[in-house]
């Protein structure tokens, strides 16, 4: 009876009949948890551009939406290569190809750690790589929490409370290159902390963390016992005389979750190729690098496509296009900086590396605007100029600064920027 089709005019009795026609659909506890604090603060701004000038978005983590950063030559090709040789067009391990595995390991295995292919899990993207490893060691059931920084990038607080897991917050200190207020971060750890995040480099202070510091706070999590989730999305992206230091080479006997990918660095956020490195010197991560491999298995593994890649995008992309790739980032820094700095009521921070530099605005100089948001807005509707405002990372009175952008739209940004602030500064 099951199998008969229904005549057009006839109809299904349930809907003839008020008192059982009655449809109750709600979404699930963790889709209502889940929340992108950046879109809820900006999509509550009023963004009316001026216009009659053309908008400068110094907002979007995209290096690639001006155009003038591509990836490099050697980087395309090995893609080419990939989709030409048809090999990799089907499923295949779902925590990775093995040779991509290997390839990533020997990428990394650089300046003190010797990463095995073994230790390497093949993500959909460092945000992917930051899901599976919040997933893998907090529990909301368990009323557990993770400490994250602040000022830091808000998807830690979605990933984490999308499954109802606590977010506490240890401060970054400007005056310090944002470095970790220590006495801050252990003041947040109980026995309920399953992890401490540690972005480094920084989005969005774009500090890169000493040896010293990096230690010191791997000293805090030995002697609570808690692991340590450490987002190295921007490994290596730091200015000339800055050194990029892995939580995973200090041999500091905490157990590590590495997160990072090819996003940033190689200028392909699109392509959706991450991982996380299993950093484990005491075998303690064993029944964890079971489950993140049961993670892996929700979406059967990233793109294959660009698995195929990555030996030859790791291998063959030359120092040349970071080397210049960096440099175009620190001038931008150094020309933001210098134009930022002589303008009445704004304080930046000079980064030491990634894409971004945070600006401090000096709220009791601009009594026009309640707070940063407001700023923001103004600036937008004035200037065309839009930044993102500090609230987005917790961090009220701020504004980021995206250096990705062409060097004569930057310039002409910093140009509009002190026009405001010189229209509504008082003195």
């Amino acid at each position: 009876m099951y199998d008969r089709k229904l005549e057009k005019s006839e109809s299904v009795s349930i809907i003839e009949d008020p008192k059982i026609n009655v449809w109750n659909v709600e979404p699930s506890t963790s889709a209502n948890n889940c929340r992108n604090f950046i879109r809820e603060i900006v999509d509550n701004l009023d963004l009316q551009p001026n216009p009659e000038k053309s908008v400068i978005a110094l907002s979007i983590g995209d290096p690639t939406v001006y155009g003038n950063l591509k990836a490099a030559e050697e980087t395309v090709e090995a893609v080419k290569s990939a989709l030409v040789e048809g090999l990799f067009n089907g499923y295949v391990a779902s925590s990775g190809h093995q040779e991509a595995k290997q390839a990533v390991a020997e990428y990394l295995s650089q300046n003190d750690v010797q990463i095995d292919a073994n230790d390497v899990i093949l993500c959909s993207g460092c945000s992917s790589s930051l899901e599976h490893c919040i997933t893998v060691l907090a529990d909301g059931t368990k009323n557990q929490n993770i400490v994250i920084p602040r000022p830091g990038f808000p998807i830690y607080r979605t990933l984490a409370e999308h499954i109802g897991v606590e977010v506490r917050y240890y401060n970054l200190m400007p005056e310090n290159n944002w470095e970790a207020d220590l006495d801050h971060l252990e003041s947040q750890i109980d026995e309920k902390t399953a992890a401490i995040v540690v972005n480094n480099p920084s989005n969005p202070c774009g500090s890169s963390f000493s040896e010293e510091h990096l230690r010191n706070i791997l000293e805090i999590a030995y002697r609570y016992r808690v692991p340590v989730i450490a987002d190295e999305i921007y490994e290596n992206l730091v200015f000339p005389g800055e050194k990029f230091v892995s939580a995973a080479s200090l041999n500091s006997g905490v157990p590590i979750l590495v997160c990072g990918g090819i996003a940033k660095r190689f200028l392909v956020p699109g392509w959706r190729l991450g991982w996380i490195i299993v950093h484990d010197e005491f075998g303690v991560l064993n029944n964890v690098r079971k489950a993140l491999n049961s993670l892996t298995q929700r979406i059967i593994g990233s793109n294959t496509l660009i698995q195929g890649a990555l030996p030859a995008i790791l291998k063959n992309t030359p120092q040349s296009f970071f080397d210049s790739l960096i440099g175009t980032l620190a001038n931008n820094a150094k020309l933001a900086f210098e134009r930022l700095q002589s303008t009445e009521g704004l304080t930046p921070f000079m980064p030491q590396g990634t894409m971004y530099m945070l600006v401090e605005i000096q709220m009791e100089k601009f009594p026009a605007f309640a707070d940063g948001l407001e700023f923001a807005q103004k600036m937008m509707e004035e200037e065309s100029v839009f930044c993102l405002p500090g609230e987005c990372f917790a961090i009220p009175g701020f504004l980021r600064i995206v250096l990705t952008v062409p060097e004569d739209l930057l310039e002409e940004a910093c140009a509009r920027m002190m026009e405001f602030c010189k229209r509504h500064y008082k003195h």
